[in-house]
C-alpha cells in the first residue's frame, strides 16, 4: 500500500502572512467573494485578483495578507469557505524562497510553484 506524503497545513509560527487564492476562469468570481470576503470579516488586506500568472504563482491568484493576530480565525474560515480552491499559504519572513517552498503549507491540494522567479 502507498502513503501519500502528508500536506503541511498551516501552523501561526511567524509574524506575517499571505495567502494566495489559486483560481482559474471558471472559479475567478468564486475566488473574488471570498477573498472580498475574508478581508471584510478578519481585517486582512486583499491585493489584485490577478487574471494573469504572477511571480512563483502557476495560476491565477489573489492575494490576502495578514498576520498572527488573524490568522487562527482566518485560516479556519477559508479552510471551511474554500469549496475546492487552493490556497497557499506561506510566511513573509525575509527569504522569498523558504517562504514560499520550506516555510509554505496548503490549503487544498498543493501545486508546484515557479520557484524560477527567486533565480534558483
Amino acid at each position: 500500500m502507498t502513503t501519500l506524503p502528508m500536506i503541511p497545513r498551516p501552523r501561526n509560527v511567524f509574524a506575517k502572512y499571505h495567502a494566495h487564492v489559486y483560481f482559474d476562469e471558471k472559479t475567478t468570481e468564486q475566488a473574488r467573494e471570498l477573498c472580498q470576503t475574508a478581508a471584510k470579516l478578519f481585517g486582512a488586506a486583499m491585493g489584485r485578483v490577478h487574471q494573469k500568472l504572477v511571480g512563483p504563482h502557476p495560476h491565477w491568484s489573489c492575494q490576502l495578507a495578514f498576520d498572527s493576530t488573524q490568522f487562527d480565525k482566518l485560516i479556519s474560515w477559508l479552510e471551511e469557505h474554500r469549496s475546492g480552491l487552493n490556497i497557499l499559504v506561506h510566511p513573509v519572513a525575509g527569504n522569498a524562497l523558504e517562504d514560499h517552498t520550506t516555510n509554505a503549507s496548503w490549503l487544498g491540494e498543493p501545486v508546484k510553484l515557479r520557484l524560477e522567479v527567486f533565480g534558483e
